[in-house]
């Protein structure tokens, strides 16, 4: 690992792809749901009819961030201050980095994703404390090698100490379920002992009726989501040692006193599990 920033590559290190605006893009509807602004006509119509269909999608996805941010804190909590994290979608304040910096100013955090606004966007509001450091790795989570390939990685992570491994809300979109484990466990291999790996994906087992109306127009919007059941989720953390309350719906993790949230309005099971 390389302690010199200036030798690992940024953001505008990569050719700006084109964003294709010509159909909704899962990141840029959870995007405008969340309240954010780099999102799309098409976007915004798709989340729209998804809220009229059901309108606690909002809240499933603002428990969902809250899970993630709780989370890594957690995992910062227990002396790990690296993490990688797959998937990170269009950055949203207080991103992954801020709240793991808040426990460790010198945490590090390479973010993983192949969107082009992600990209786009990630110079600008991935950055770190002075003490740490941040990096982004363009790149598709379904090809883990040229995740583990990628120059950024071994700049910023040491691999001989445990590291956080975050897959929030994008698990849903590898429809197999072998291939959806097996992902998980190509990234998890080359964890060593003590590390962590935190989840959340989509369930319907909830709120059947609106939450499977909400994945139904992703299908029809081009964006084919799974749902899961809790027990489609728990082989996720198989071989690990899972952090009490185990798997549960997200707003049930660890919640923090006088959440009132109702489980019909949560649609996302999360999990937070140690690797012996």
């Amino acid at each position: 690992m390389s302690d010199d920033p200036s030798r690992t590559p940024r953001p505008m290190d990569y050719e700006l792809p084109q964003i294709d605006t010509s159909v909704a893009h899962s990141a840029r509807v959870y995007d405008y749901i969340l309240g954010g602004k780099d999102n799309y006509p098409l976007d915004r119509a798709a989340a729209e009819r998804m809220l009229e269909s059901w309108p606690s999608l909002r809240i499933s996805m603002q428990e969902n961030r809250r899970f993630m941010h709780r989370a890594v804190r957690y995992i910062a909590e227990q002396g790990v201050d690296q993490f990688l994290d797959i998937g990170t979608g269009i950055p949203t304040s207080p991103n992954l980095h801020e709240i793991v910096q808040e426990v460790t100013p010198g945490a590090r955090v390479v973010y993983v994703d192949k969107d082009p606004i992600v990209l786009a966007h990630a110079g600008a509001r991935l950055t770190s404390t002075p003490q740490g450091r941040t990096a982004y790795i363009h790149a598709d989570m379904n090809d883990p090698q040229a995740v583990l390939r990628a120059p950024e990685l071994a700049a910023t992570l040491d691999f001989g100490r445990p590291v956080g491994l975050s897959m929030i809300a994008v698990l849903q979109f590898v429809l197999d379920d072998e291939q959806a484990y097996g992902l998980v466990r190509q990234y998890l291999d080359l964890l060593p002992s003590g590390s962590y790996l935190a989840i959340s994906t989509v369930t319907t087992d909830s709120s059947p009726k609106p939450a499977g109306t909400v994945v139904a127009e992703y299908a029809r919007r081009g964006i084919p989501a799974r749902n899961r059941t809790k027990a489609e989720v728990e082989p996720f953390f198989d071989g690990l040692q899972l952090v009490d309350p185990g798997v549960v719906l997200v707003h049930n993790w660890r919640p923090v006193p006088g959440s009132d949230v109702l489980d019909t309005d949560v649609a996302m099971y999360g999990g937070v599990a140690l690797k012996p």
